[in-house]
C-alpha cells in the first residue's frame, strides 16, 4: 500500500459561493454580525460546500477504536479491558456518542482496529483489524510501518464510504484506553511543548497519576526526539491505531471536499498531525468544542483554531463535536431561512 495519496491537496475552496453567503448575510433582517460566529460558520461552510446557502443534513461520524502498547506503563485510571467492552456498547447503542448519533439522525460508524480483548464481529461495526495493541512505545515505535499504512488507510475508507453516500459533514471519533498519553506524547513532538504542560487527567488520573504520566511520556518523547521534525514519522512512532485513522479520515475528507467537525483532545492531536502531513486540508477543519483535558487548549492554538462551544467535556467519542453539529445545523437554517429586508419589507439600515 503506497501513502503518496497523503499529500494529495484538500480540494479548493468555492470563493464565489463563500461570496454569496456573504451578500446574503448582508440581506438578512438583523444588524450585521448580530448572529456572531454563527454568521462566519454559515458563510465558511458556503465556501467548503459550494453553495450559497449550505446545509449538514447528512452526517457522518466514524469512531475508530484500538488499544494502545504504552498502557503497560499504567498510565490510565480504567483497565485496558475496557476498550473491547466499549466498542460492545457501541454496537448495543448504549455509549454517549450513539445516543447523540441517533438525536442527530447520523450515520454512525464504528471501526475496530484492534483490542486486547476482541469482543468479535458484532452488528454494525466494521472490522479493520491492525493488531491486539500498538507497542510500547516507551521502549520502540508504536506501530510498523505497514500498520500506520493499515490504520491510515482505515481512515480513508471511512471517507469513501461518506462521500458516496453524499455526505456534508463527518465527525470522527475514539477510543482506546491510554489515548490520552499518546495524543499527548505525539503533541509535544509536533509543537515543542513540555510534557507536564500538556498532560492531563484522562480517564480520571490523580494529580500523583498525572504526575507518573507526564515523567512516561518526557522519556518517550525523548526516545524518539531525533525524528519529531517527520509528521508522518513521529505519528508511527507515537501515535495510535485509531490517532492515525482519524488523521487519515481529516486529509481523504479534505481531499472529497467533506467538511470535518473536530471533537476534542485526541481528535485535535491527529487533525494536527493531518494538517503537518498535508497543510491543505486545515481550511476544511471545523472545530466543535474546547475539552477540559489540560493540552487541549496548546494543541487548539497550534491549530489557529476557535472552537464552537466550551462546555468542560472531556469523553471523546466524537461526543463534543456531536453536541456542537446542532449548532452548525441552526447556523445553516438561519442563514437559509431568514427573511431579507426586501422580502420582510423591513427598512435596511441607513447606506
Amino acid at each position: 500500500m503506497s501513502l503518496d495519496w497523503l499529500h494529495t491537496p484538500a480540494q479548493a475552496v468555492n470563493d464565489s459561493a463563500r461570496a454569496a453567503a456573504l451578500t446574503r448575510q448582508a440581506w438578512l433582517t438583523k444588524p450585521p454580525g448580530a448572529l456572531g460566529e454563527l454568521e462566519t460558520l454559515a458563510v465558511t461552510l458556503a465556501g467548503l460546500q459550494g453553495r450559497e446557502c449550505p446545509a449538514v443534513d447528512k452526517i457522518n461520524i466514524s469512531i475508530f477504536a484500538g488499544d494502545h502498547g504504552i498502557a503497560d506503563e499504567k498510565v490510565s485510571a480504567f483497565p485496558q479491558a475496557v476498550t473491547g467492552e466499549m466498542v460492545r456498547n457501541f454496537a448495543n447503542g448504549g455509549a454517549a456518542i450513539s445516543v447523540l448519533a441517533r438525536e442527530l439522525r447520523a450515520v454512525l460508524e464504528v471501526v475496530h482496529l484492534g483490542t486486547v480483548n476482541d469482543p468479535g464481529p458484532l452488528p454494525g461495526v466494521r472490522r479493520a483489524w491492525i493488531a491486539p495493541r500498538t507497542h510500547n512505545f516507551l521502549h520502540a515505535p508504536a506501530m510498523e510501518p505497514a500498520q500506520l499504512q493499515q490504520a491510515l488507510h482505515a481512515g480513508r475508507d471511512s471517507i469513501a464510504t461518506a462521500s458516496a453516500a453524499g455526505s456534508e459533514l463527518f465527525i470522527g471519533g475514539e477510543m482506546g484506553i491510554a489515548n490520552t498519553t499518546a495524543a499527548s506524547a505525539l503533541a509535544c513532538a509536533l509543537i515543542d511543548v513540555h510534557p507536564h504542560d500538556i498532560t492531563g487527567a484522562g480517564t480520571g488520573l490523580d494529580a500523583a497519576g498525572m504526575q507518573h504520566k507526564s515523567q512516561v511520556i518526557a522519556h518517550a518523547v525523548a526516545f524518539h526526539r531525533a525524528y519529531a521534525l517527520d509528521p508522518l514519522e513521529s505519528l508511527r512512532r507515537l501515535g495510535g491505531f485509531e490517532i492515525a485513522a482519524l488523521s487519515g479520515a481529516y486529509i481523504a475528507a479534505a481531499q472529497a471536499g467533506i467538511p470535518i467537525l473536530v471533537d476534542g483532545f485526541i481528535s485535535s492531536v491527529a487533525a494536527l498531525a493531518a494538517v503537518r502531513i498535508n497543510p491543505s486540508c486545515h481550511e476544511w477543519l471545523l472545530f466543535a468544542h474546547c475539552s477540559a483535558e489540560r493540552g487541549h487548549l496548546r494543541v487548539l492554538e497550534a491549530l489557529q483554531a476557535k472552537p464552537l462551544l466550551d462546555l468542560g467535556m472531556r469523553l471523546g467519542e466524537g461526543s463534543g463535536a456531536a453536541t456542537a453539529a446542532s449548532i452548525v445545523r441552526l447556523a445553516c437554517a438561519l442563514h437559509a431561512g431568514m427573511a431579507t429586508f426586501e422580502q420582510a419589507g423591513v427598512t435596511n439600515k441607513e447606506p
